[in-house]
C-alpha cells in the first residue's frame, strides 16, 4: 500500500499541534539531553542544524549549549530557485534573518561551511521509520545534499513522529541515528 506522501505530512503535523507547550518543550528538552550524550556529539567540532519553528523539535536550546561546549554551528541557506542548500557558520542568533515561510536563515555576510567541515548533521523531518528513512517537508532540499556527506547524521523526533512505513524511492538516504524522548535508535544506515 503505497503512503500518500502529502496525506501524511498534513497528519503529522497536525498530530504535533496538538501537543501543548509544556508537552513540546519537555520533549525537546529530553532529546536534547539524548543528543548531549552521544559520542557523535561530544566529539564534533562542527554541528549543521536548522533553526526550528513550531510545532518541530526545538534546536534553540542545542544550538546554545553547542556554543557553550565551544563548537561551532552551521546552519542552512536555500535557494529555491535552483532548490539548492548551502550550510553557513554562525556564531550569534542575531545573524539570522527571516525569509519565506517565516523560516530563519543566516545572513549573507556569513561564511559557507562544506560538507567536509561538519562532523553532524542534524537532519530535519515530519516522519521517521525506524530504519530512518524520513519524510521531509517536501522540498528535497536534504535530499540532495546528503549525497556525499560522510559525517554522522541524526534526527530528532518525538515519538509519534516516528510511523511504520513511508514510500522510500531510491534518492532517498536514511539517517544514521534517530533521537526521541525517550531512546535513541541506531539504524540500519550506521
Amino acid at each position: 500500500m503505497m503512503v500518500n506522501k502529502k496525506k501524511l505530512r498534513q497528519q503529522v503535523k497536525a498530530h504535533l499541534m496538538e501537543l501543548t507547550d509544556g508537552e513540546h518543550e519537555e520533549q525537546s528538552d529530553r532529546i536534547a539531553e539524548n543528543l548531549f550524550s552521544l559520542e557523535e556529539w561530544k566529539k564534533a567540532r562542527m554541528i549543521g542544524i536548522t533553526i526550528s519553528i513550531h510545532p518541530e523539535v526545538s534546536t534553540f536550546r542545542i544550538i546554545e549549549r553547542a556554543w557553550s561546549e565551544g563548537k561551532s554551528v552551521a546552519v542552512p541557506k536555500c535557494d529555491p530557485d535552483k532548490k539548492t542548500m548551502q550550510f553557513k557558520k554562525i556564531s550569534s542568533l542575531d545573524q539570522l534573518e527571516s525569509v519565506y515561510q517565516g523560516l530563519h536563515e543566516p545572513i549573507a555576510e556569513t561564511s559557507e561551511v562544506t560538507k567536509d567541515e561538519m562532523d553532524v548533521l542534524i537532519v530535519p523531518g515530519l516522519a521517521f521509520t525506524k530504519e530512518g528513512y524520513r519524510l521531509g517537508f517536501g522540498g528535497g532540499y536534504y535530499d540532495r545534499y546528503l549525497p556525499g556527506y560522510k559525517g554522522a547524521t541524526l534526527a530528532l523526533a518525538y515519538e509519534l513522529q516516528l510511523v511504520g512505513e513511508l514510500p522510500i524511492e531510491l534518492h532517498d538516504i536514511a539517517v544514521g541515528q534517530l533521537i526521541t524522548p525517550s531512546k535513541v535508535l541506531k539504524t540500519s544506515a550506521q
